[in-house]
């Protein structure tokens, strides 16, 4: 929390920002209030960042709204305004702004979209937000106006009391406003992780009680509200909370069965809080968080107990196939899943090669890390969770000298380009045979050369093709 002389400061800053749609408004007979993230953010003294957005709530109706602010803004857009949202550019500061009209909304009929009615009380409007951290409202009007002892920061729900005490409440019944949008319990994990807060024990308990409702929320809203999630700085904050109330069975029912320990004999750390701090220990790239979490989903499909121990015998094969399924059904796209799958599948790759690193071993690994080499290095090194010292200083000195090798090898041939001296086009010339499957065989012979030796000339694999295909049998 800011000083107050500092929260002020910014209050007045988003009533700068949004003096000429005040004075638009208030011309009008209309109220405008600056409301949600701007307010919460200035009392907590977050910085704005560059897509800085100020949400504001009124009493006019969507087609007042697009009359104000279509001369005050370089675009509009009316995606929103069946639920009385208007957006646009400020043209004066080049702020984004979104008006909505006061306004109720609730689920009906087990539909996957809410009904919405228009309201006229600002405390009503406030009511149905999601949490009392986002139900701040600050009247821009009579702000920008500077009458003295005039109200101009309404906080009917304690709001800032709250914000204070690291808490995330309700402005009313949890059940009531999870019940109006069930999305909103998913909205619970992100904000407690985001700012670190604690969840109220009615907020925990509404969401126990009302995890099955998710299921009318649509998957992209769900996918959406994850992704949020995982980029906030603790993660595993929110991800705990949608496990431990049963959310996660709904939309993500591999995250619960991670709950065994590796080892029964000894007791030694379950699947899932190692999950929580590998995803908390990686850097906010969504690609790199969700892999994260995903790392070791196929553990408990794997899991089996022998002589000496527990194992889990290709858990990575199985969990990229297992997260593709998942991603897909949460409506990730192709490329993303792709890339979150193959992070998975290499994920521990880097462990097999115990004896040191040949020039091939370097060689395939890169090449079959691609684009994503950065993020699989990383995702390795956080996946050493271990608190024995020597283990993790040996596993963190085994990687060093992986990249060591890997920027030697960089230095001496295009790494980046791993590919075979000849293309298929070359292949067929120089064989004097057209498509067939003996092209990709022959194009795999040559790659393995790429991988065992470097780079060789055209020249020089033209040479071993021709000795290669003589040595063919059905040639």
């Amino acid at each position: 929390m800011t000083s107050f002389e500092q929260v002020h400061e910014r209050l007045s800053e988003i009533a700068h920002l949004s003096r000429p749609l005040a004075r638009a408004f208030a011309d009008a007979g209309f109220s405008l209030y600056a409301v949600g993230g701007s307010v919460r953010d200035a009392v907590l003294g977050e910085e704005r960042g560059d897509d800085y957005e100020i949400d504001f709530t009124t009493n006019g109706r969507p087609d007042d709204i697009v009359r104000l602010m279509k001369p005050l803004c370089t675009s509009l857009w009316e995606q929103g305004r069946a639920f009385g949202t208007i957006g646009g550019t400020l043209r004066a500061s080049g702020i984004k702004a979104e008006v909505t009209t006061f306004r109720s909304e609730a689920y009906v009929d087990h539909s996957r979209k809410p009904s919405v009615e228009w309201g006229d009380s600002l405390e009503a409007d406030l009511s149905r937000r999601d949490f009392t951290i986002n139900a701040l409202a600050l009247d821009v009007v009579a702000l920008d106006a500077g009458t003295p002892g005039v109200q101009t920061l309404f906080d009917f729900f304690n709001g800032f009391n709250d914000l204070h005490e690291r808490v995330l409440r309700t402005p009313i019944d949890p059940e009531v406003l999870f019940s109006d949008d069930p999305l909103r319990m998913l909205r619970a994990a992100r904000f407690a992780a985001r700012f670190n807060l604690r969840i109220d024990p009615a907020v925990e308990n509404a969401a126990a009680a009302m995890a099955e409702k998710l299921t009318i929320v649509s998957a992209e809203r769900i996918r959406g509200e994850l992704d949020l999630l995982m980029m906030t700085e603790q993660p595993s904050i929110g991800l705990d909370f949608i496990v431990r109330t049963g959310l996660a069975d709904h939309f993500f029912p591999e995250l619960p069965k991670l709950q065994l320990e590796q080892d029964p004999i000894h007791h030694h750390k379950d699947v899932l809080k190692h999950t929580w701090a590998v995803v908390d220990k990686t850097s906010p790239k969504l690609v790199l968080r969700l892999a994260a979490l995903f790392h070791d989903i196929g553990k408990p499909n794997t899991r089996a107990i022998t002589d000496e121990g527990v194992t889990f015998r290709f858990h990575e094969v199985v969990g990229a196939k297992m997260t593709r399924k998942r991603m897909v059904a949460l409506k990730y796209s192709q490329d993303m899943v792709e890339d979150v799958a193959t992070l998975v599948e290499l994920h521990l790759r880097f462990h097999t090669y115990k004896m040191g690193w040949s020039d091939r071993a370097v060689r395939r690994y890169v090449r079959d890390a691609g684009d994503l080499l950065d993020e699989l290095n990383e995702l390795t090194r956080c996946d050493c969770t271990t608190r024995n010292a020597r283990k993790a200083a040996t596993l963190a000195q085994r990687m060093d000298e992986l990249e060591i090798r890997i920027g030697e090898l960089r230095g001496q041939e295009d790494l980046d380009r791993l590919r075979p001296a000849l293309d298929g086009i070359a292949v067929m010339e120089l064989l004097g045979i057209g498509p067939s499957r003996v092209i990709g065989r022959a194009l795999d012979f040559l790659m393995d050369i790429r991988l065992d030796e470097g780079e060789i000339s055209p020249q020089e694999a033209a040479v071993r093709l021709r000795e290669w295909w003589a040595e063919q049998p059905e040639h």
